[in-house]
């Protein structure tokens, strides 16, 4: 027997919905590393940060490999047999990273976590879908709670690595998936969702390649500035790596009867405009590493404090949610909805440009901070929609691992590595400027140490306002494309009374109610993966 929902039928639908819910909280913010306590694991391990910045991508190329065999995954085994076995080794797997001092483990394990909580997050979209019905309503809900959780998950991530040590948020994760297993034995049903699929299907020698292929890129975004890049053979190395990786990749790909990526989506323009957007949502996203660098390097924050400043976006992560629900609700264009994302994005930008000074308070982060999670909630949701709109479920699967790479991982990180080079740079040629005000007369012996200290923290300031201020530039230009995109409406329309003459209007009526039918049905249940 089939049965397309989770639980047993004597599980009340609230209780159903509550533990979703749960499930939702522990396993979407769940990773190798979390960003916030960085800093606590390279002090435990005596380990480069670099490492754990590798980890942290490696969770998302996990996601991204396991993306194409998700649907045969679900189908193969039962759904509480696989719910529960994952959540067991999800909880090993964070035992592990607690006990362990080595950051090559933490990185492996990063790659496999990622893999294994996309299997049991596809599980809860075709409920949650079936609940909400409108796709766009259901990435608002979605997208609004699980960056909301990643936020708070960020945050006390810190707070019980300051209170305790590092090692003890992996504790706690750990026992969440260890009773949360306990409670979905209890509660799952053990039927198939549908006809059992074999497995041997699958291409595992592909599913290597995609992984080799983006963590030798991963190496080189997060050890490029540690190893001086292309002066380094490491880097030149892993670089090649990953093109000789792919490209073996996308040849496997024309040789299989069952390719386990298609790139036939690309081709499509929503694909293309998409993949673009979410190119340049990267570059804003990237300023990550320029705020904590102003913040604990300049302003002297602790982790805590600085982690603070994450929580700080949540109310504009609410409010992105709320409209995007109503947006889709009453079926509104996207164009005005992506463009008041990025308007607020550079909002951020503008506010963070002027706002680098050393009497910054912590007051003056409220207003960039909610600009800041408005636009990566409302663009998270809006450009994930209209990226993957008309697309049959079994081109998006085939397809969806690389844009989800490419929108978390490559995007992100190409700008995060940028910005890490030029803010050297721009330090550098600041600290020249600076140095014709030093001399013998205004800086003594007993007052050097304090000068160069300020001419340091003001070269900070220098390189990241200048980034800043490309960033601004570089934004008016996506507003400007923004603006001018069709985003799928037609650019030369009939006049109404023509199409009447012809006929046309009651079929296109017709046409478009069958199209509304259709994207009720759940098709891209696996759109909103993180």
């Amino acid at each position: 027997m089939y049965n397309k929902g989770l639980y047993h039928d004597w599980v009340p639908k609230p209780v159903q919905l509550l533990l979703i819910v749960l499930l939702l909280a522990v396993v979407m913010p769940l990773g190798g590393v979390y960003t916030g306590n960085i800093s606590y694991l390279v002090g435990g391990t005596g380990a480069l940060s670099e490492y754990f910045l590798w980890a942290n991508y490696a969770t998302t190329i996990g996601m991204g490999a396991c993306m194409p065999v998700v649907l045969r995954m679900k189908m193969r085994f039962k759904v509480r047999d696989k719910i529960t076995l994952i959540l067991v080794l999800l909880g090993l797997l964070s035992y592990v990273n607690a006990t362990t001092l080595q950051p090559m483990v933490i990185v492996i394990t990063a790659l496999v976590i990622g893999f294994l909580k996309m299997m049991v997050t596809i599980e809860l979209f075709l409920p949650l879908m079936a609940m909400i019905g409108n796709r766009g309503m259901f990435y608002g809900a979605f997208y609004t709670f699980v960056l909301m959780m990643n936020q708070v998950a960020s945050y006390y991530a810190v707070e019980v690595s300051v209170l305790y040590n590092w090692q003890h948020f992996y504790i706690i994760v750990s026992v969440l998936c260890f009773v949360l297993a306990l409670i979905h034995w209890i509660f799952m049903h053990d039927k198939y969702f549908a006809l059992k699929v074999p497995l041997h299907y699958i291409d595992w020698l592909s599913i290597l390649l995609f992984i080799s292929s983006f963590m030798f890129s991963a190496y080189v975004y997060s050890f490029g500035k540690q190893q001086d890049w292309w002066n380094s053979s490491k880097i030149i190395k892993a670089s090649i790596g990953a093109f000789i990786s792919f490209a073996l990749l996308a040849t496997r790909q024309l040789t299989l009867k069952r390719p386990y990526l298609s790139f036939s989506i690309f081709k499509r323009n929503n694909v293309q405009n998409g993949l673009f957007m979410l190119f340049w949502l990267g570059m804003f996203l990237g300023t990550t590493t320029l705020q904590n660098t102003f913040a604990v390097g300049v302003l002297g924050y602790d982790q805590l404090t600085n982690a603070r400043l994450s929580i700080l976006m949540i109310p504009g992560i609410i409010l992105a949610g709320i409209t995007a629900i109503f947006w889709f609700k009453n079926e509104k264009p996207l164009k005005m909805f992506i463009f008041s994302g990025f308007s607020a994005m550079i909002g951020y930008a503008v506010i963070m440009y002027f706002s680098m000074v050393l009497e910054f308070n912590y007051e003056g982060w409220y207003l960039p901070m909610f600009l800041k999670g408005y636009g990566m909630c409302s663009l998270f949701i809006s450009v994930w929609y209209y990226t993957l709109d008309k697309l049959e479920l079994d081109d998006m699967l085939a397809a969806i691992g690389l844009v989800l790479v490419w929108r978390t991982f490559l995007a992100v990180g190409i700008f995060s590595a940028i910005y890490s080079w030029f803010q050297y740079h721009f330090q550098v040629v600041a600290v020249g400027d600076l140095a014709v005000y030093i001399d013998g007369m205004t800086v003594t012996p007993q007052t050097l140490s304090g000068n160069m200290k300020l001419v340091q923290l003001n070269a900070i300031i220098i390189a990241s306002k200048k980034i800043f201020g490309y960033i601004i530039i570089v934004g008016l230009g996506v507003l400007a494309y923004v603006l001018t995109h069709h985003f799928g409406k037609e650019r030369f329309q009939y006049g109404r009374f023509i199409r009447m003459l012809g006929g046309k209007s009651v079929i296109a009526r017709r046409r478009l109610r069958e199209r509304k039918k259709l994207l009720e049905e759940i098709k891209d249940a696996a759109g909103p993966a993180l």
